[in-house]
């Protein structure tokens, strides 16, 4: 997958370098290799939220978003595309700083280069520039350093001069960076390289604001945070535009799509953060409309519900499944991403009984539903998504891979010490995924409270015995012990159960103990102060 993205990157940015080396006479290979490392191949939350693919600081425009770097906090640039970021990213390789390394090179040494930015401060890894080369010779891209030099001898201009360096960024560099589909004529409504992950679906279900009463869900609510949002088909017209943040939908933006025989499309997009339109705007597909978010009174937390009502030549009006609409488009477009709720693609249905006859083979391969995954796969598979933020793909940090199959193997066998049913083992695996915690009160019946939770790749076990509250972060050696445990094959999920209770019960003795000593220091130190007061 990792590959996958990264060759998706080069295609859809490699326009954009190339430009700026016309322009700049920065080698294209350097441009791209750097967004790629900088964006973790646009995937970053500065790329997907502010279009910011180099980490640059600062205002654009007056527009910035708020992250941590260096202090917590810090202004980061917010561009309106991704065309700006790059052009911005030229200007800053401009300076002097730099300039008295690189002025003399050639634009197609990009070795030298590399070398050259790192001389001038740009990056503080003492591996920068093999970690630059090594991109660029493993993926070819100096090959579009040799594109730009042999276009330029064609046409008789020179590199990174006035011959090039005129006006804007072109079209072509703003097409490249805005296009978001195989054949730019539709768009999923998020950017994913593989799936959407779908946290509700259409139809009815428990009201998440009143468990006690059920309700009829007129769209679908998709798992993401603070990302762009996308129109989904050319020659869009924005019909509705809502900016109270204290309405049950919140922040929302309507668009709707004519067809041939007269009839319409609408999609809208609710509980946003910001909206980038107004009504009467036109929009194609792929266009940035908003960012996605949690406002409106009926939320429980972050996410974008987007529905999709049809408008009939007649005027008549009828809300469809979302996964419907998103069928047709992905078919026409040649989408191959998925729609997964609870590990089943709820777009294959839909291919299935409407085939159109100008799909392709591969995208009619991807109709078929995947329902051989288990509980902990699918869980799996959601923590090493886009969706996680947690960066946790196969084969990185070993760590990080054994807190994920630690984190997966727990709740797999929470829920089957609580004899739930299929289905809610994989909405357990869909919940402790998307929440990033797991309820371990099933295994441990003699404690108050007990959930290990997973933020940034180390599991944090909380404890609460009635006694003693804590949070405890699990070393190494202590998830090895639990793991061995649960890969057991020899013994039961009881016997499985009473070992993991009896691992957590010692780490709770070790830290009850460990509070105790501490308080006794402190009540002595105290009394001592107490007696020099005298």
């Amino acid at each position: 997958m990792a590959n996958n993205s990264r060759q998706q990157y080069i295609d859809q940015y490699a326009e954009c370098a190339m430009e700026q080396m016309r322009r700049y006479g920065i080698p294209a290979s350097v441009t791209l290799a750097q967004g790629i490392i900088e964006s973790a191949n646009g995937k970053s939350t500065l790329a997907r939220t502010a279009n910011n693919h180099f980490g640059v600081k600062g205002e654009f425009n007056g527009a910035y978003v708020l992250a941590n770097d260096d202090k917590p906090n810090e202004r980061f640039k917010k561009y309106d595309n991704v065309g700006q970021s790059y052009e911005d990213h030229s200007k800053v390789l401009m300076a002097s700083r730099y300039q008295k390394y690189v002025g003399n090179l050639s634009p197609d040494d990009y070795k030298g280069w590399a070398a050259g930015i790192k001389a001038g401060g740009y990056a503080t890894a003492k591996n920068y520039v093999s970690t630059i080369v090594g991109v660029i010779e493993g993926s070819n891209l100096y090959k579009y350093d040799q594109m730009v030099i042999e276009q330029a001898k064609r046409e008789g201009k020179k590199i990174g001069s006035g011959d090039y360096r005129k006006g804007e960024v072109s079209a072509s560099t703003a097409q490249a960076a805005a296009a978001a589909t195989p054949n730019g004529l539709y768009s999923l409504p998020l950017k994913r390289d593989e799936f959407m992950l779908v946290t509700s679906p259409f139809g009815n279900r428990r009201d998440p604001m009143n468990h006690s009463r059920t309700q009829f869900h007129k769209g679908i609510d998709i798992g993401c945070r603070n990302e762009t949002l996308l129109a989904t088909e050319n020659n869009g017209k924005v019909v509705g535009v809502n900016h109270n943040a204290n309405t049950g939908g919140g922040k929302s933006v309507t668009i709707e799509y004519n067809r041939a025989d007269g009839s319409k499309y609408q999609t809208t997009y609710m509980h946003m953060s910001s909206i980038d339109v107004k009504i009467g705007d036109a929009v194609n597909a792929g266009q940035k409309i908003g960012v996605s978010g949690n406002s409106g009174t009926r939320t429980t937390g972050p996410h974008l519900h987007f529905e999709v009502k049809t408008i009939a030549a007649d005027g008549t009006k009828r809300n469809i499944d979302p996964a419907a609409y998103i069928a047709e488009i992905s078919q026409k477009g040649g989408l191959s991403q998925k729609l997964l709720y609870n590990g089943k693609d709820l777009l294959a249905s839909y291919k299935a009984a409407n085939p159109l006859s100008t799909e392709t083979p591969s995208v009619a391969a991807e109709q078929e539903i995947d329902t051989n995954l288990s509980p902990d796969e699918w869980m799996k598979k959601i923590l090493s998504s886009e969706d996680s933020g947690l960066g946790m793909t196969p084969g990185g940090d070993p760590v990080i891979e054994m807190a994920m199959t630690l984190f997966t193997s727990l709740m797999a066998l929470a829920v089957q010490i609580d004899n739930k049913s299929e289905e809610e083992k994989m909405q357990a695996a869909t919940d402790a995924a998307v929440n990033r915690q797991i309820d371990l009160t099933s295994l441990l019946p003699n404690m108050k409270e007990c959930s290990l939770s997973l933020s940034t790749g180390s599991p944090l076990l909380t404890v609460d015995n009635g006694s003693v509250r804590f949070t405890h972060e699990l070393t190494n050696a202590e998830m090895t012990r639990i793991q061995q445990t649960l890969g057991n094959n020899d013994l039961s999920d009881d016997e499985k159960r009473r070992s993991v209770a009896s691992m957590v019960n010692g780490i709770v003795v070790s830290q009850q103990m460990s509070q105790n000593y501490q308080q006794g220091v402190e009540a002595q130190q105290s009394q001592q102060e107490a007696v020099q007061r005298k």
